[in-house]
């Protein structure tokens, strides 16, 4: 089994940063990928950016050149630094880690950008 633990949600002034943190345990013997996706009310969830054990880093393109994704492998950990937040930007933000055959995802940290 493999817990991940979210942290760093909250509210936050358009224009304002987070950073997002996600610290995988348990029965971890290769992480292949790690990132994060957003849901918002109503919508589907979808794919904020992800990062490779290697690091190569992929983003959604509403994110890009505000957000910036990385890990720590010997912590097992993601980041993920928002800058710029805009008020769409509000959702549930999940962690999710990718090892070899299985998937997880973290419970969920919500996100709230007022305007």
């Amino acid at each position: 089994q493999v817990q991940l633990v979210e942290s760093g949600g909250g509210l936050v002034q358009a224009g304002g940063s987070l950073r997002l943190s996600c610290a995988a345990s348990g029965s971890i013997f290769s992480i292949n990928a790690m990132g994060w996706y957003r849901q918002a009310p109503g919508k589907q969830r979808e794919l904020v950016a992800t990062i490779t054990s290697s690091g190569s880093t992929n983003y959604a393109d509403s994110v890009k050149g505000r957000f910036t994704i990385s890990r720590d492998n010997a912590k097992n950990t993601v980041y993920l630094q928002m800058n710029s937040l805009k008020p769409e930007d509000t959702a549930i933000y999940y962690c999710h880690v990718l090892l070899v055959g299985m998937a997880y995802w973290g419970k969920g940290t919500l996100v709230t950008v007022s305007s």
